[in-house]
């Protein structure tokens, strides 16, 4: 299993355990802890972007009906072989599926069995505890070659911000209980911070891979390192995972699972990378988001918000829980917002069904106060909007804004004050919640 898969939150992004193995392990290795969009793919695809790199993986085939799986298995001609379920998240193989099958990772005899197993995964969700209840839908299974093994290693290369460059992680002690490895044995993981503008040699990855216990296998390692090293360069990544790195009963290394994550500030010269994105993993409402440049976390509290800026918008929701709220998102619009964007803006906000209040802060420095009030109204003319809105307007044109709002006879509630508009944010939303409980239908109708 995945330490990556493990730690992360959602979609491949790294936090928790793997941060603090990092931290324990080495002191200047804090990795990507902090939370940023990366691009995750399906296993298959990370598998076919190690091969064409010419780095050795088992044989493998992916599918996309249960007949396809049957196919796939004969074409490999093994009778060791395994089918994953192809699902961005981790815990796979101590997951289930809402068609009663255990494990989204299973060994399998034949291509009828890769047939009768691929069944009751493809078009079925996957419910393992990184996804939570919901699940996530399973549209393709990968069927590999089973490998048998005699030695597992761990290998991974991330971005550390401490060094401001990558660092290589390894470890004799891969597979299964890598996070156990980092608790009860700390010097069993080395790492190796790398100068990104020089680089790393073969021989530096010879000596890490005989540092990491490789022995006769460090040749081989170092050959895979760097080529690993040219993927994570050239693809763009942030987050190169192979565990386990196997030897199989020839003496050989394989990459015998991998993830990877992709910096998506590189989307616009990682076209092909990013042509592998698949939506049907990722909350509909982050999709929306995407395709309209805007930076949204879905959360699980009851107060929209719409800020400009990262900073403030942190800072916008640790004041709504300072005063009893909770937000039900992180949404930045950028210093660039259109009124359009800001309209979508609302209609991502507005969509999440437990959102009962919106409470709006803007700091005009690049963006202006005007732009941002000509989209609420006309989020709020167009979307027929029926919770309250909290309006917070300071800086660039905010007396032109404030003059759009009252002459649009819409009751958007105005807040100079920051403080102020939190708490009245926070006030209105336990009035609608209140009322929801007590069955009574409150709508604030714009106007009223």
């Amino acid at each position: 299993m995945s330490l990556l898969s493990k730690c992360g939150n959602c979609l491949g992004r790294p936090t928790g355990q793997l941060c603090e193995l990092l931290r324990k392990t080495s002191p200047a290795l804090s990795l990507a802890a902090q939370h940023v969009r990366n691009l995750s793919v399906h296993e298959y695809l990370s598998m076919g972007i190690l091969q064409d790199a010419g780095v050795p993986v088992p044989k493998f085939e992916v599918a996309s009906s249960p007949e396809e799986a049957m196919r796939a298995a004969e074409k490999i001609g093994s009778k060791d072989l395994m089918i994953k379920a192809q699902v961005l998240a981790g815990g796979r193989g101590k997951g289930y599926f809402d068609s009663g099958l255990k494990a989204g990772v299973k060994m399998i005899f034949s291509p009828e069995e890769a047939k009768e197993v691929a069944e009751k995964m493809i078009g079925y969700k996957l419910i393992t505890k990184q996804t939570g209840e919901r699940g996530r839908i399973c549209n393709k299974v990968m069927i590999s070659q089973r490998l048998f093994t005699r030695r597992e290693f761990y290998f991974a290369i991330v971005m550390d911000r401490a060094t401001q460059g990558p660092a290589m992680i390894g470890s004799s002690q891969g597979g299964m209980n890598i996070e156990d490895v980092a608790r009860d044995s700390p010097d069993a993981i080395k790492t190796l911070p790398i100068n990104i503008e020089k680089g790393v040699t073969r021989e530096e990855c010879l000596e890490f891979a005989k540092s990491c216990h490789f022995e006769d296998l460090s040749e081989q390692a170092a050959d895979m390192m760097v080529k690993l090293y040219d993927i994570f360069l050239s693809k763009d990544a942030t987050t190169i995972e192979i565990n386990p790195l196997a030897e199989d009963s020839s003496g050989k290394l394989y990459c015998v699972d991998a993830k990877f994550n992709f910096d998506d500030n590189s989307d616009f010269r990682q076209k092909e990378v990013f042509a592998m994105r698949d939506w049907s993993q990722e909350d509909p409402r982050e999709e929306l988001a995407a395709k309209s440049n805007i930076n949204y976390i879905q959360l699980d509290g009851n107060i929209g918000c719409l800020v400009n800026g990262a900073g403030l918008a942190m800072s916008t929701m640790d004041i709504i829980k300072l005063h009893g709220g909770s937000p039900a998102n992180f949404l930045d619009v950028g210093g660039g917002a259109t009124a359009e964007q800001v309209m979508e803006s609302f209609k991502l906000i507005t969509s999440d069904p437990n959102v009962q209040a919106v409470l709006v802060n803007i700091f005009g420095g690049i963006m202006r106060c005007d732009v941002i009030a000509q989209g609420v109204i006309l989020a709020a003319e167009n979307l027929n909007l029926k919770v309250p809105i909290v309006c917070r307007l300071q800086g660039t044109n905010v007396d032109d804004a404030k003059i759009l709002i009252a002459g649009s006879r819409l009751k958007i509630l105005a807040a100079d004050d920051l403080d102020e508009a939190a708490k009245m944010a926070v006030k209105l939303a336990q009035i609608v919640r209140l009322a929801k409980e007590g069955g009574l239908d409150v709508k604030f109708e714009l106007p009223i």
